[in-house]
């Protein structure tokens, strides 16, 4: 994750953009401690897709795990955080350079289906298995298999509320965020 963050600083950004940032990073957090009731439904994947298709992969990253690590601060440190951190930023990542790349659309259908499956293989695959070397003295095929098995569903209903998340808020927030890059003159 250093590099990310070293390359931000390195490149001296705006103090527009990193108010921009700032903000996403707070939405994330205030979504995630609104729905703490509810495990797993929580619109931070959602939020993260939608800041890396419209400012691009570096703030998609620096939304995921920056919200991840500031949302802890409610849901509590610990040897999960940078696992989420690194999770929840390669998915903004990877949402910024496929947009940049003409693979990831604005559409309604394209947005869910990335966020869906972000969810499960990215979140997921990082943090299952992730859970097991926390939790774990040795790492087996066996405990991993296991690891994958038992939080699939729990992948599952982060993914399905991700989609929902998408398919209600994606579009009106790129709309809104194309609004302020063209008025603050953020690239």
């Amino acid at each position: 994750m250093a590099p990310f963050f070293l390359a931000f600083e390195g490149r001296r950004p705006q103090a527009r953009e990193i108010v921009l940032l700032a903000s996403l990073c707070a939405l994330g957090v205030a979504g995630r401690a609104a729905l703490a009731w509810a495990p797993q439904c929580k619109p931070v994947i959602a939020l993260v897709v939608v800041a890396g298709v419209a400012l691009g992969g570096e703030a998609g990253f620096l939304t995921g795990a920056v919200t991840m690590l500031t949302s802890n601060v409610l849901f509590g440190q610990g040897p999960w955080t940078p696992w989420q951190m690194f999770a929840m930023g390669l998915i903004g990542l990877l949402a910024g350079a496929l947009s940049r790349a003409g693979l990831l659309g604005r559409s309604r259908a394209g947005l869910c289906v990335f966020g869906f499956l972000a969810a499960i293989f990215i979140f997921g695959g990082i943090m299952n298995p992730a859970s097991a070397l926390i939790a774990q003295r040795s790492l087996t095929w066996e405990t991993l298999a296991a690891y994958y098995v038992s939080g699939f569903p729990m992948d599952l209903v982060q993914a399905a509320s991700t989609a929902v998340f998408l398919w209600l808020l994606g579009v009106p927030m790129l709309e809104k965020l194309d609004r302020v890059k063209l008025k603050y003159g953020i690239a």
